[in-house]
């Protein structure tokens, strides 16, 4: 009896180290891939991120934004800057995470831009 608990003991724990080893193996591929995928532009978008000290998808949840798109950053900042004024009973600390986001997501289309343009820049081969 005691032979056989050992067993499942042994093959369970066994089964567990191949399922946690397989795990560990797909996060670092996952994030190789992601790291590879940022390239370049990833960056930019990093170096801004640790200026304004807001991450670009803290930001886009901060303000409600799916895509970037001017318009709707625009729109969405005017809104919520609005509601969480102070003299309407706001929140001076969200009105400035408002205001960081909004900075931080205008530097995303600033480096969106860039790269569009030096895209329409190079030669085509």
């Amino acid at each position: 009896m005691a032979k056989y608990l050992a067993q499942i003991i042994v093959m369970g724990a066994q089964v567990v180290g191949r399922a946690f080893a397989r795990a560990l193996r797909q996060e670092f591929a996952a994030s190789r891939a992601a790291a590879d995928a940022r390239g370049r532009a990833g960056h930019q978008s990093a170096a801004a991120s640790n200026l304004s000290g807001l991450s670009l998808q803290e930001a886009q949840q901060i303000l409600n934004i799916s895509k970037l798109n001017a318009e709707e950053i625009q729109k969405n900042y005017e809104h919520l800057f609005k509601v969480n004024d102070k003299s309407v009973g706001g929140s001076f600390y969200l009105q400035s995470k408002v205001v960081r986001a909004k900075e931080r997501l205008d530097e995303e289309l600033k480096i969106q831009a860039q790269e569009d343009r030096e895209k329409s820049q190079m030669p085509k081969t």
